[in-house]
């Protein structure tokens, strides 16, 4: 199979891996509240599930970015992170009580540290022009997933039958639904997922250009051969001879294409001349690690607001929370098709910038209106939307952009580690914001304050450090490259 149906099918199941993760964040979260209070847990339960499996995530991101920038391998990583997600669900499926819940979220989220070895993989094999684009594909694929979720949600919720011991609600069903998918994508992965590197393309065009050489040589010699030569002449052997040279010397170039590495930078480790404090301890890179970690704790502190907001204020149940997050998935996929637009025609700092504007126009309008909700149930039901509306709408902007501008930044020998850094970085967020959210449900002015007071850090640190967020200009590979790291 040639470099470029292996580069689209890898990319496919790249697609299909984020769309898995997208499909069980939208399916378990709209039911998870109410599955914890069949299991008579504490309102703080769900603030420390949703944390549980974030806090895995965390710490799996840099081992797995390591790993990968070692061996410079991602399929057997990734088939091995897929284990701990069919354990975690099938645990979930189980259900005996609130601590398996728990425990099932936290091995489950092991799992998601594969996706520092797939930022790391896709920064490798995409020029730095194409990136902002690659990216916005890859996360308007967990988007899909987000708006596909709630769709079998609406089909779950419907089971009610056993397994031997085991019972199968809409409850237990999304554990054994994401169960089932996860080792429906082990086989894909197997069979439709390469780990091809630049110099391959490179083989591959050299290769190809030899190819053509060879028969543009081969068709300048046919005139040579008259057509009642048959056999015994000497333009016969002539040209036997010449093209038997022409298919040794094609096999000696095919045999050692030119773009091979030195072997002492092939077998060099990335993590040579590698300096945590020289990477990580610079202004552009906090600011970003900075959006990173407000945005995120922002987005699921809200996002963990949300199901007992609207069951207290609406009475809603799942399947009102799932075609609401349906909505919500139409929302952001829309804006991650116009992210990678207009990735194409402006910086990434100024999408970056516009994403923070909608985030504060977002937090300041729950503050003022969600916080202490006013009015009969259509206007409250309109207020809770607008909201909603202006928080999902930023969210494209500032991920795709500071995702991008810090795999521009950073070194891209150890983009896995790197990449796995700044998922860990989100992953905190990810833990801190369901457990502040959680515990101040009945107190938003509170939560919604401290958000808003992260924003405007964030948007302060942005304004002073605009200059610098730009992409670094190498010289030169071979010889720049590493001087810019």
């Amino acid at each position: 199979m040639d470099y470029r149906r292996k580069r689209k099918l890898t990319f496919f199941t790249i697609g299909l891996i984020f769309l898995l993760s997208g499909i069980e964040y939208a399916v378990i979260l709209p039911t998870i509240w109410r599955y914890l209070q069949t299991l008579n847990a504490a309102p703080y339960f769900l603030g420390l599930s949703l944390s549980a499996f974030s806090f895995s995530g965390l710490l799996a991101g840099p081992l797995f970015g390591f790993w990968s920038d070692r061996t410079h391998s991602t399929k057997k990583i990734i088939l091995f992170a897929n284990v701990f997600e069919i354990v975690g669900n099938f645990m979930y499926f189980m259900g005996y009580s609130k601590w398996l819940l728990l425990c099932s979220r936290l091995v489950a989220g092991i799992g998601t540290g594969a996706g520092s070895s797939i930022f790391g993989f896709l920064t490798r094999n995409t020029a730095p022009e194409d990136r902002s684009t690659v990216f916005a594909a890859v996360m308007a694929s967990r988007q899909a997933g987000l708006l596909i979720g709630p769709a079998f949600n609406i089909f779950l919720r419907l089971c009610n039958f056993q397994i031997g011991p085991f019972t199968v609600n809409k409850y237990t069903s999304p554990g054994l639904f994401m169960c089932l998918l996860w080792i429906l994508l082990q086989f894909v992965i197997l069979f439709l997922y390469w780990d091809f590197t630049p110099q391959d393309e490179t083989c591959q065009r050299n290769r190809v250009e030899q190819e053509e050489v060879e028969v543009e040589e081969e068709e300048e010699g046919k005139p040579l051969v008259g057509p009642s030569e048959l056999t015994g002449s000497y333009g016969t052997v002539t040209s036997v001879q010449s093209r038997t040279s022409l298919v040794a010397n094609g096999d000696v170039t095919h045999v050692s294409p030119p773009p091979s590495p030195p072997p002492e930078e092939a077998n060099s480790s990335p993590f040579k001349n590698f300096s945590a404090s020289r990477e990580f301890l610079r202004e552009e890179v906090v600011v970003l690690l900075a959006a990173q970690f407000i945005t995120l704790f922002n987005q699921t502190a809200l996002e963990t607001m949300v199901t007992p907001l609207t069951q207290k204020f609406f009475n809603f149940g799942e399947l009102e929370n799932s075609i609401m997050y349906c909505v919500c998935g139409v929302e952001v996929i829309a804006g991650f098709l116009f992210v990678r637009w207009l990735s194409k025609r402006v910086a990434e700092r100024v999408v970056l910038a516009v994403g923070l504007i909608l985030c504060n126009i977002s937090c300041v309008w729950c503050l003022i209106f969600l916080a202490n909700p006013q009015g009969g149930f259509a206007w409250q039901l309109a207020e809770f939307i607008i909201g909603v509306f202006l928080q999902v709408l930023g969210l494209p902007f500032v991920a795709v952009a500071q995702v991008s501008l810090f795999s521009k930044i950073t070194s891209e020998k150890t983009q896995g580690f790197t990449q796995g850094i700044r998922r860990s970085v989100g992953g905190l967020a990810t833990i801190l914001g369901p457990l502040w959210a959680g515990g101040l449900t009945s107190n938003l002015y509170i939560m919604l304050g401290l958000m808003m007071g992260l924003l405007a850090l964030l948007t302060i640190m942005m304004v002073v450090s605009y200059e610098r967020l730009v992409a670094p200009v190498t010289v030169d590979d071979s010889t720049g490259t590493e001087s810019e790291d």
